[in-house]
């Protein structure tokens, strides 16, 4: 059984060919390349997720930037830890 599911694209021939030099750049095979770029936009996607969730939070909380967060640090840095 195969690992992997068998799907047609279509690319613009400017973009196929970048494609090409940098799939015999990286010497890789098309496939390869198209994975990785997948992984690389769907790791990227839930990178903003993650940092709209963030600035929602922040906004919410009335954090407004790095001297806030690096104070809300120390802050709970010098606070006594619960112990469980």
């Amino acid at each position: 059984m195969r690992k992997t599911k068998l799907v047609t694209i279509s690319l613009m021939p400017e973009l196929m060919a970048q494609a090409e030099v940098m799939a015999t750049e990286e010497h890789r095979t098309i496939s390869e390349l198209v994975r990785a770029a997948s992984r690389s936009y769907l790791l990227n996607r839930k990178l903003q997720q993650i940092s709209r969730y963030g600035q929602m939070n922040a906004r919410e909380l009335d954090i407004g930037g790095d001297p806030d967060v690096a104070r809300l640090i120390e802050e709970y840095r010098t606070e006594p830890q619960n112990s469980y």
